[in-house]
């Protein structure tokens, strides 16, 4: 029997990832939806055929789904997970977890008091493209460098919600960036150091305050370090990570992952360029596994308190003008 799914929020990531995710999912099936906006709901349920809401609480009440995807801007997501806890619904989290380090610790908090699995959505970790890079290390000797990226352009990098730092919790590090941190992460762990510059000034007078640019300068207790950049208006759109090694090096981007030996030949390559729908139903079935107990949730609150830190680090070092080590903030 399939698990009863919801989706709260009907923005970009739940229209492109997690309604066609569930749509193609073997394990869930959408039976509600819900949105603010009364035009955006009425279109989604003609298209879905299924109930259809615009307060998360008589969703839940209505619908008893079991588990609930939340795609709500940031600042909504603390009272919507506070919701599904009271009524021990599960929850499939849009990144970012929280909006602040604080709000990171209530949110586990409030998952462990209702008894519910929350699980941060990271489709990449569903991408064979980017399981494949920690055997690829493991081939290019000791790493020592990092050189990541994520920018694309964007005429209006502080529109709506998203410019405003109260309700965003930051600008690019916290939204697009969060990708490029979980990867960090994952691959290599939480850095000693962190020291990052950023700032709003792309379209002078526009009057938001999240950031638009950032470069995160990180350092490991080992030899290794590097930098990211992160950006809503620098083009063309870019998406990569290079990790050079004393044998080699490995080139990840959107799609493609390449081992290169020492002199840039590439000696092997693994391409996928179909994946995003099939990442979004992979992740919301490994989800219907965890809540069956078949699966560890590693992407939980406790794994995404470390995400929080290393943002918490990034807009504490700039007012600090100098490294912070995000593991004091923890």
């Amino acid at each position: 029997m399939k698990r009863r799914a919801a989706v709260i929020g009907l923005g970009h990531q739940a229209v492109d990832d997690h309604l066609p995710g569930l749509l193609d999912s073997i394990r869930a099936e959408l039976v509600a939806v819900c949105d603010s906006n009364p035009t955006t709901l009425r279109e989604r349920q003609e298209q879905l055929q299924v109930a259809a809401f615009t307060l998360p609480s008589d969703l839940l009440d209505a619908v008893k789904p079991d588990f609930v995807i939340v795609a709500v801007p940031h600042h909504a997501g603390r009272a919507v997970i506070k919701e599904c806890a009271k009524r021990g619904v599960h929850v499939l989290k849009e990144k970012p977890f929280a909006t602040s380090l604080a709000e990171a610790r209530e949110l586990a908090q409030i998952c462990q008091a209702g008894q519910i699995e929350l699980m941060v959505t990271l489709q990449r970790r569903f991408n064979p493209i980017y399981t494949s890079v920690l055997g690829l290390l493991d081939q290019i000797g000791t790493p020592f460098l990092i050189d990541g990226q994520y920018t694309f352009h964007t005429d209006h990098p502080g529109a709506g919600w998203r410019g405003d730092i109260k309700q965003a919790g930051g600008g690019c590090i916290i939204d697009m960036g969060y990708h490029l941190i979980d990867l960090l992460l994952w691959y290599f762990g939480l850095p000693n150091r962190i020291l990052a510059e950023f700032s709003a000034a792309a379209v002078p007078g526009a009057g938001y305050d999240a950031e638009d640019t950032a470069v995160i300068q990180l350092g490991y207790d080992t030899d290794l370090y590097g930098s990211v950049l992160l950006s809503r208006w620098a083009a063309p759109k870019t998406e990569k990570l290079r990790v050079v090694g004393t044998r080699g090096s490995v080139l990840l981007t959107k799609g493609q992952v390449q081992r290169l030996d020492l002199n840039g030949t590439v000696v092997e390559e693994l391409a996928r360029p179909h994946a995003p729908v099939s990442a979004a139903t992979a992740q919301i079935d490994y989800f219907c596994r965890v809540l069956d107990g078949d699966r560890p949730n590693t992407s939980g609150p406790e794994q995404h308190l470390a995400h929080a830190a290393f943002i918490a680090t990034c807009y504490a070092s700039k007012t600090a003008g100098r490294y912070i080590d995000p593991k004091e903030m923890l």
